[in-house]
């Protein structure tokens, strides 16, 4: 086995002590993964409001309480807790840090009672990305790789190359920067820039200096010595072309030579129909049968009839443009004439949610919604659901449709990002779903019918589920490429 490599892997949300998408489960299970190869994975994070300290085993670190830090003139009061998230035969090390001046509120990013964005977000992360760097030397425990994800972390760079420079502790660690997402970049006011205190060469062009903004994400571009994303249609997509890079294609594609996609993987003791406690029926690829008792239950719970010969289409999701919420609004009528019955699970955008609750009322018969975040209910939908419609206007990876695949449900995709990385046309030789090009609703309604006439081919549509069924995205294969790119990155002479 490879030499392991030690890693500090830095994110703002972690399963199960925060989350609002699948960044939560790959700060989860990717450092399990890449302990198991051999490596010394710890994981950092912020920890927001009151947690269940005793369930999920919190615990006080004497010598990492009651730290101080000063952000933007004042000193602040930090303490970093321990815990560990435990696989089936892996562990990790958390470190959480917890702060009553940035941190006691419950909300990631934004507060939990008026929905929106916490004014302060920029100090915030400001905060969290210098209290990692201030507290390596405290842990007596040095990583050759921090490993940064997204814009919350993306100062992390910049400060180890220009204030902790001079720090002989510090200033040879080697810094990956992971987009999971570029449409969310960190973008704030010139005027946040002064509370870094970075020199003023951070606010250019080649640093952070994004249309008349401070772009947390695009100094963690410019100042990383390594640049992974979450497939490889995604590295492509966000370099070559306008529509996907969302303002940054230029800067990315000067560093290509340093950037590189790797899929995301996903967690099969948590999401496989075999061993999942939270289905009520669990089955194999043999047992497929067991799987329409699931859709029995479901359908039941929402007051919709069973019928086997009836489809049931799964969403699961940010209600959100992106996910492809504008195609849902616009087909759903047309949808509705189809003999199937729907599920939607999640929250979002205001006029999602009032669309979606208005359409439940008017389809009461086909059509169950629920506006919340319910990880119960999402491997219930994933167990129950025949197909999964994932429609999104670009997708860095994806996670439900490769869920979708080892519950047997049929993916219905769009041709983009980590989708087009997974999901292979039902017709080709070794198809496991249904893809549409344009981002058209009438393509999308076309991509369903196709789904709804195969369907009532039980032959054919169990050699489809099967064929999902059989394949493995499981995270062993991202882990050892993660390995390569630490082991480029301290190798390089960068």
């Amino acid at each position: 086995m490879a030499k392991g490599f030690n890693v500090l892997f830095v994110t703002s949300e972690v399963f199960p002590y925060s989350k609002t998408g699948g960044l939560a489960d790959v700060s989860n299970s990717l450092p399990q993964a890449l302990n198991s190869l051999g490596n010394d994975v710890r994981i950092v994070t912020p920890k927001y409001g009151p947690l269940d300290e005793r369930r999920l085993q919190i615990h006080e670190i004497k010598r990492l309480k009651d730290l101080k830090l000063n952000v933007n003139g004042k000193d602040t009061k930090f303490s970093i807790k321990s815990s560990f998230i435990h696989g089936k035969n892996t562990k990790a090390q958390m470190y959480l840090l917890e702060s009553l001046d940035y941190f006691k509120n419950k909300g990631i990013y934004q507060n939990s009672n008026t929905k929106k964005d916490f004014a302060n977000n920029d100090e915030r992360f400001l905060f969290f990305c210098k209290a990692v760097i201030e507290i390596l030397e405290i842990l007596q425990w040095k990583p050759d790789v921090i490993h940064c994800n997204d814009w919350q972390t993306g100062l992390i760079p910049a400060f180890i190359k220009t204030v902790y420079s001079n720090n002989p502790y510090l200033s040879d660690i080697k810094t990956v920067f992971t987009i999971h997402n570029l449409a969310y970049q960190g973008n704030f006011p010139v005027s946040s820039f002064a509370k870094t205190g970075m020199p003023d060469s951070v606010l250019t062009e080649k640093g952070g200096l994004h249309y008349g903004q401070f772009s947390y994400l695009k100094t963690g571009l410019n100042y990383a010595d390594m640049i992974s994303t979450v497939s490889e249609k995604y590295a492509e997509e966000i370099r070559t072309d306008k529509e996907y890079g969302c303002g940054l294609e230029d800067v990315l594609n000067t560093k290509k030579k340093r950037m590189v996609g790797i899929l995301n993987g996903i967690d099969y003791a948590t999401w496989n129909p075999v061993v999942d406690k939270l289905i009520p029926y669990r089955y194999t690829y043999q047992e497929i049968p067991l799987k329409y008792e699931n859709k029995r239950e479901l359908l039941e719970k929402r007051k919709i009839e069973y019928d086997e010969d009836i489809p049931l289409i799964g969403v699961i999701s940010r209600l959100v443009d992106q996910k492809g919420f504008d195609l849902i609004q616009k087909a759903l009528p047309k949808l509705m004439q189809e003999n199937i019955h729907m599920i939607i699970l999640g929250t979002g955008e205001e006029k999602y949610q009032k669309f979606l609750k208005a359409a439940e009322k008017k389809y009461k018969n086909k059509l169950a919604v629920e506006i919340n975040f319910d990880e119960n209910l999402a491997h219930q939908i994933e167990a129950a659901s025949d197909m999964y419609l994932m429609p999104s206007k670009f997708e860095p990876c994806g996670l439900n449709q490769m869920y979708s695949l080892k519950y047997g449900t049929v993916p219905i995709v769009r041709n983009t990002g980590g989708l087009a990385d997974t999901i292979i046309d039902y017709r080709k030789p070794k198809g496991n779903g249904f893809l549409f090009d344009k981002y058209d609703s009438d393509e999308m309604v076309k991509a369903v019918q196709s789904a709804i006439k195969l369907f009532q081919d039980k032959d054919k549509w169990n050699k489809l589920v099967r064929q999902g069924m059989s394949l493995d995205f499981s995270w062993k294969v991202s882990a050892q490429k993660y390995m390569k790119l630490y082991k480029d990155v301290n190798s390089s002479k960068l």
